[in-house]
């Protein structure tokens, strides 16, 4: 892989250009944050567009006070889930930098390590000051069982992950709506996702490719079958009965249930996955664009 990767004359102009952006646009989160003491609690902490019950039948019997407070649980539940995805993405990109492997992109990483990691910190930070930080779900899924493709598989669960992220982000920084303090997390963390998706773009492009030159047909379908496993955990992992539960519904697993098995959560879903599942599909790595239904567990 290190010749292939440090041959791609395209890669390296790519990590050349983000690398010097990272630098242009540095900034210190610890300054730049002011907290206020309090954020109102009877406002929308998320654009109502991107409620996981938006749309579906239970969403419409919902009073507008309710679906406030939805916001609010489940803005903390979002910046949880990046709390939790930062920590697995700078878990895989310390144990590969600077190794044989990836010493092309070592430099960039050194970069995406230290604005992921202050990511990790006003994203926790606004958890524990606003409400809680909602501890992980396992998604429990079976690995593919392709040692060879251990690494693509690393690179493109992030890369869904930061692209699931940055489609809240986008929505959640313009949103007059919402507090000034909301808007800014989100407009900060879209500016540094946007370098971190082109970079996963290339890697998980480059490293399917090499891929397709190892691996027979039915492996590389069982890798599709696994990355689409992974994006509909993802998207369900936002419907949360916690969030229900903290909100002040009654019976938040019957609510979580009736939420998946909605037609309206499949467009939800669509529309969250639209960016990833299109490059996925342009670049081969899937063959079409189906998502599997919903697993209401």
């Amino acid at each position: 892989m290190t010749t292939d990767l440090a041959a791609d004359e395209r890669f390296k102009t790519v990590l050349d250009r983000l690398t010097g952006l990272s630098q242009r646009d540095y900034y210190n989160p610890y300054s730049l944050f002011e907290w206020p003491e309090s954020l109102p609690e009877d406002a929308w902490w998320m654009s109502p567009e991107l409620l996981s019950v938006h749309g579906t039948g239970y969403g419409g019997t919902l009073t507008g006070e309710q679906l406030r407070a939805v916001s609010r649980w489940e803005s903390l539940n979002f910046y949880s889930l990046n709390v939790h995805g930062i920590r697995e993405l700078l878990t895989a990109l310390v144990a590969r930098i600077h190794t044989e492997e990836f010493a092309l992109p070592s430099e960039y990483f050194h970069h995406v390590i230290g604005e992921e990691n202050e990511h990790m910190w006003f994203f926790a930070t606004f958890c524990r000051r606003y409400g809680r930080i909602y501890p992980v779900r396992t998604l429990g899924l079976a690995g593919p069982g392709v040692p060879e493709a251990d690494h693509f598989l690393v690179f493109a669960r992030l890369l869904i992950f930061e692209e699931i992220v940055d489609v809240f982000n986008q929505r959640m920084g313009v949103d007059e709506r919402l507090h000034p303090t909301i808007r800014q997390v989100n407009q900060v963390h879209h500016q540094d996702e946007s370098r971190h998706i082109a970079f996963g773009r290339q890697a998980v492009a480059l490293l399917h490719s090499r891929l397709r030159d190892r691996l027979d047909r039915s492996r590389l379908d069982e890798l599709e079958r696994y990355l689409k496993r992974y994006m509909r955990s993802s998207v369900d992992s936002l419907v949360n009965p916690a969030v229900f539960r903290d909100a002040g519904l009654p019976e938040p697993y019957r609510v979580r249930r009736e939420i998946l098995a909605d037609p309206a959560h499949e467009e939800y879903t669509r529309r969250v996955l639209r960016r990833s599942v299109d490059f996925m599909v342009n670049e081969q790595i899937f063959a079409d664009d189906g998502i599997p239904p919903a697993c209401a567990n």
